[in-house]
């Protein structure tokens, strides 16, 4: 803007024609009309600054007065009397009695979770408690693997089918027949032989909330730790029943016990005592079933293994070569394959090889083609593969078997 309303001089010569006078004054209005514009704009900008220092300082002076303010405590309430109500505070187990308002008296109940102060007054009442790491372990998808995709073990595919689905599925015919249902299953064998894959199929198949954790998962640090996640995720269970638990690699916490005095040992035994509870204690357990997996089950405490926890032993050895032709069969189905491939040759090759193993036969052999420039895989990317998990697997092992 280059004039203001008072670089404009008016003209009042006697002899200015009004017309002159009317035309300076337009002229004087449009520029403090400029001006007023301005100034609003102006206006407009300092409020919205203005505003966005009154929000900072409103979520600064709150900050402030939190920080001021002093930390509350969680407690339990143990027993409610006509004096006041017994809570023991969580850390140090202090007891105190304390005062309560009838409206909150009415709300408390034993072994509720509530907030206290410094002076051990109840300020307000916590949601009950559960581990956010079980809640995690609830599996929300449900995985794409189905019993199509396991070769090679179908008598323990139809075993764990009986011990876990057809309970929840078809719970009256237990009943009809006198019997309780089994109540855990637990899956043994080498790696890579589909004990996994087994317990994936069993969550794609059901309708129950399947809830999965590592045996190591369970091991913690501080006392009590792995004790209480435990019970968290049988609580969890309980609430989404029916429902199947499944735990991978239960010798990590399931071991026999040893006259070890470590308070590492002593914590891995407190955490397996608790599950020995929470599978076959007092309580009853409800539509909840239990599968469990292991390649080490000669390390396994007896405890855990009698009747009432699991059921159900189950072998899942190394597959047979008509096992191995299936699972060939299997993992090559999306697989551009030569004309002159023969699966019962390849299974004839793999020997000894487990259900992962041939995965990864599938797999190197696939990059064997990509690797030669071709699209389709030929029988001596098979050779060259099995030679290479060979080799893998055994360092300077004999490799020298190839097809008849």
């Amino acid at each position: 803007m280059s004039d203001t309303a008072d670089d404009v001089e008016l003209p009042y010569e006697t002899d200015a024609s009004q017309q002159e006078k009317v035309e300076t004054l337009e002229e004087r209005l449009e520029i403090l009309e400029e001006q007023n514009e301005e100034m609003r704009d102006k206006l407009l900008d300092a409020n919205a600054e203005n505003n966005k220092y009154q929000q900072k300082l409103e979520r600064l002076t709150h900050e402030n007065k939190k920080l001021k303010q002093s930390p509350l405590f969680v407690a339990t309430v143990q027993e409610i009397t006509d004096e006041g109500v017994i809570i023991k505070q969580h850390g140090n187990n202090q007891e105190a009695l304390t005062e309560v308002t009838d409206g909150m008296r009415e709300e408390l109940t034993p072994d509720a979770r509530v907030a206290v102060n410094n002076s051990l007054s109840i300020v307000k009442q916590l949601d009950s408690e559960t581990d956010v790491r079980a809640r995690v372990m609830q599996v929300d998808q449900s995985p794409d693997v189905s019993y199509e995709d396991i070769g090679g073990i179908d008598e323990q595919m139809e075993e764990v089918r009986e011990t876990v689905e057809m309970p929840i599925e078809s719970p009256e015919m237990f009943g009809q027949v006198g019997i309780d249902p089994p109540s855990g299953v637990l899956l043994h064998g080498p790696p890579g032989t589909g004990k996994t894959m087994l317990a994936k199929a069993v969550a794609n198949q059901t309708d129950a909330t399947f809830i999965k954790m590592a045996g190591s998962e369970l091991v913690h640090k501080f006392i009590g730790e792995g004790a209480k996640l435990v019970r968290d995720l049988f609580e969890l269970a309980r609430q989404q029943e029916p429902a199947v638990v499944f735990i991978d690699e239960i010798d990590a916490i399931a071991a026999k016990r040893t006259e070890s005095k470590t308070s590492g040992d002593a914590e891995v035994q407190r955490t397996m005592m608790q599950l020995l509870s929470e599978m076959d204690g007092f309580e009853d357990r409800g539509q909840i079933s239990i599968i469990a997996a292991t390649n080490r089950f000669d390390m396994l405490d007896r405890a855990i293994l009698r009747p009432g926890r699991f059921d159900r032993l189950i072998e899942v050895p190394k597959p047979d070569a008509e096992g191995r032709e299936i699972i060939f069969r299997i993992h090559t189905r999306e697989m551009n394959l030569d004309s002159e491939v023969d699966f019962a040759e390849l299974a004839e090759l793999a020997d000894d090889a487990s259900g992962a193993d041939i995965k990864a036969i599938c797999t190197e052999a696939g990059m064997y083609a990509i690797r030669n420039d071709r699209v389709e895989i030929r029988t001596e990317d098979f050779q060259q593969a099995w030679e290479k998990i060979r080799r893998t697997d055994n360092g300077d092992a004999d490799v020298s078997k190839t097809f008849a």
